[in-house]
């Protein structure tokens, strides 16, 4: 027999075996006789049905399937073939299906992935596996598609055109008809939709909705960002005219109903260039000797009703997106820039957390309910870390963003200085408590009026910062108390933080030792008090932030949910998001139920609340994911000026087809190719993190300080490559 014949007759028999396990597992309670599964995978001729017969005496002999009455066969329990998995496709073109509750990912290679994309829900077969090897199969049928819509560039034939999908994990072009080209031009970054993909041809078919623009355009590339993570950057004008209509005016009968807090001293901290004030401190000293601190929350959903159009966007967005040029908010501008952001000198309504504080920052009393406020002042980080630093209320004009030296009165000043005492004792005891402190620098762009990068700052936190974090924190963590201390339990929204990975501890504690550190396992608080240690050892070091980024991508995923763990990083038992609702609709939800608590309602539907939550998680997953994007995009257009120079910069990253380096100077990461380096034959080391030469045995290891330049930006592709200067030629 030809080895072609061969080939043939053994896939023929694979099929008719995946049959006859379509058949029993479809109605497991059910048995079967040849015939029968004959007829339902529909076997006509003699030779099939015979392969058939003998399939089924071996797998019965196997004890792959039982014969229960004689020619009666039945599926094994607990002996599926057929699993139900998301697909994780790799660059280079197979995949790994992640199956719940299956210890191992199936391997799939690219011919046996049956049009299934990437994060596609499917079925898949599982190949008997053989000793040692690992599970492979193939994809039976597609059950869900994760997407529809793809970012990718035209390519115009004469009659028809392709589109070229610009995620290197999209394996084939969509076909595009002429009358479902709209206005698109060869060339263009276009938004395609796949409508159909019919079983006997190569490329789905599509459809253009959308002319992103010319590619490497600022505009074109932002819009492609938005568009890959399918979050839009504008809002529909059914919902935008809803808004617009809103009764937005401060009326009596509703101050009424709310305490009344207008002759209360308050005033904001938030970012000199920030639109949106969503929370007000308000400070008073007691006659007891004691502070009332009150963290008033602008009050969305007063304005944002359940069951309204505009409710239902809020929800689908479920976040604002921080983009490095601009910011795609969850509400429209009537709501998010006005009416609930929390100006000076303007009455306000607001959903308010108080609490009196003694000397040692302890609660003595709280209470959680409706306010009006009209805040004193708007501050700048920068200025209240000037009053924190220099005790003083004389602002200086360099750090004024009235343009002008102004002075604040005595009692802010008063004000603020307490309030940064109080926080300062609070982060303490958080950090006894076992808390994480994480400070990881944040890089930010200084743009033009073009949006083109002229330089590179990072964002640190001072005093100022930590003072308003700390009360945030204090107001989430004890709204969560409140309702989460309840008894009967009452269904609420929680921000959970489970526990870290063993295993992925131990990588980190393999890299870290490398550079002098140790983690300590001995229990949660070691673990916690050694991980603050190495946090902090890393300070201003060279590989802060690799370290930094490390140490967070050991630690589980945030998470909303209604079934509560605790937050492992703040050391929490009880925490929730209730102070960004103008940005975080979780926090809208929070802002809903405690006030239906309040006024003695019955505990929320947990499905519902546990839906929402999960579809929160996912929408803040994508946004972050397109923050990062549009950070890397913004590197690359910014080191497009600077191919001539030599940069220092920290390995951080080490893999089989290259090293990632981090310029040092400006956090900018790309990537030097093995098959780059010049000098010998470099091989990747997994256990030692490293590449090495094999002949020279030089090493390139995780942590190494390198010289390299620019060797090519691809604004499209958002790729970055490096080219290493060898260090004798410097």
């Amino acid at each position: 027999m030809s080895k072609r014949n061969k080939k043939a007759k053994n896939h023929r028999k694979n099929e008719i075996t995946k049959g006859i396990f379509t058949v029993l597992e479809k109605e497991p309670n059910k048995s079967f006789n040849y015939k029968q599964i004959a007829a339902k995978i529909n076997i006509t001729d003699a030779q099939d049905r015979n392969t058939l017969i003998k399939r089924l005496t071996q797998l019965k002999e196997k004890k792959r399937i039982q014969e229960v009455d004689r020619g009666q066969f039945k599926v094994l329990e607990n002996t599926k073939t057929y699993y139900e998995g998301t697909v994780d496709l790799t660059g280079k073109g197979h995949a790994y299906i992640v199956v719940d509750g299956m210890d191992d990912d199936v391997f799939i290679p690219s011919n046996k992935l049956n049009k299934a994309f990437h994060k596609d829900k499917v079925e898949v077969f599982i190949y008997p596996r053989k000793k040692s090897k690992k599970l492979e199969g193939e994809v039976v049928r597609v059950l869900e598609r994760y997407k529809t819509t793809f970012v990718g560039i035209v390519d115009m034939q004469k009659t028809f055109a392709f589109v070229r999908p610009t995620d290197f994990r999209m394996y084939t072009d969509i076909f595009v008809s002429k009358d479902k080209l709209v206005d698109a031009k060869d060339g263009e970054k276009v938004l395609v939709e796949i409508t159909d993909w019919p079983d006997d041809v190569d490329s789905p078919f599509g459809r253009i909705s959308q002319v992103l623009g010319v590619p490497g355009e600022h505009d074109t590339e932002i819009h492609s960002i938005l568009a890959e993570y399918g979050l839009p950057y504008s809002f529909p004008e059914d919902v935008q005219k809803f808004a617009d209509g809103l009764d937005t005016s401060i009326k009596e009968e509703e101050i009424r109903k709310r305490k009344d807090l207008r002759n209360v001293l308050t005033f904001t901290i938030d970012p000199k260039d920030a639109k949106d004030f969503d929370d007000a401190l308000s400070f008073q000293k007691l006659e007891n000797g004691n502070y009332e601190i009150g963290i008033h929350i602008a009050d969305v959903s007063h304005y944002l009703q359940k069951d309204t159009i505009l409710d239902d966007e809020a929800y689908e967005r479920a976040t604002s997106v921080y983009l490095v040029d601009r910011v795609v908010p969850m509400l429209p501008e009537v709501l998010s820039n006005n009416a609930c952001s929390l100006r000076p000198n303007e009455e306000k309504y607001t959903f308010s957390a108080i609490f009196e504080l003694d000397e040692n920052a302890t609660i003595r009393n709280q209470w959680f309910g409706r306010t009006v406020i009209d805040s004193n002042e708007r501050f700048a980080y920068e200025e209240a870390q000037h009053i924190i630093e220099t005790g003083s209320g004389e602002i200086p004009e360099e750090i004024s963003i009235r343009e002008t030296a102004y002075k604040v009165s005595d009692e802010v000043v008063e004000a603020t200085l307490k309030m940064d005492e109080l926080a300062k004792i609070m982060r303490d005891k958080r950090m006894d408590q076992g808390a994480l402190s994480f400070d990881k620098v944040e890089v930010r762009f200084n743009l033009d009026e073009n949006n083109e990068p002229v330089g590179v700052y990072f964002k640190e936190s001072k005093d100022a910062n930590k003072l308003i974090e700390e009360f945030m924190l204090l107001a989430n963590r004890k709204v969560a108390e409140f309702i989460g201390k309840q008894k009967p339990k009452k269904t609420f929204v929680y921000r959970i933080h489970d526990d870290p990975d063993p295993d992925k501890l131990m990588a980190l504690n393999g890299i870290v030792s490398r550079f002098g550190h140790k983690l300590d396992f001995k229990d949660k608080k070691t673990i916690s008090s050694s991980l603050n240690k190495l946090l902090e050892d890393v300070k201003g070091k060279r590989e802060q932030n690799m370290v930094d980024t490390l140490t967070i991508r050991s630690m589980s995923k945030a998470i909303y949910t209604i079934d509560n763990i605790g937050h492992y990083g703040l050391a929490f038992d009880y925490y929730t998001h209730f102070t960004s609702p103008i940005r975080r609709y979780p926090d809208v939800m929070v802002h809903r139920l405690l006030q239906h608590y309040l006024d003695g309602g019955k505990s929320a539907n947990a499905e519902e609340f546990e839906k929402k939550c999960k579809h929160s998680s996912d929408m803040e997953y994508l946004a972050s994911s397109a923050e990062r994007d549009s950070i890397k995009y913004m590197q690359i257009k910014f080191m497009q000026d600077h191919k001539d120079e030599e940069f220092r910069g920290v390995i951080s990253g080490v893999t089989e087809w290259g090293i990632y380096v981090e310029i040092i100077s400006n956090k900018c990461e790309g990537m030097i190719r093995i098959r780059d380096i010049k000098g010998d034959y470099f091989i990747f080391d997994e256990r030692e993190y490293a590449i090495i030469g094999e002949r020279t045995k030089k090493k390139y290891t995780l942590g190494d300080e390198v010289t390299v330049m620019v060797k090519n930006t691809d604004l499209i592709k958002r790729h970055l490559d490096f080219a290493l200067i060898p260090e004798d030629t410097k």
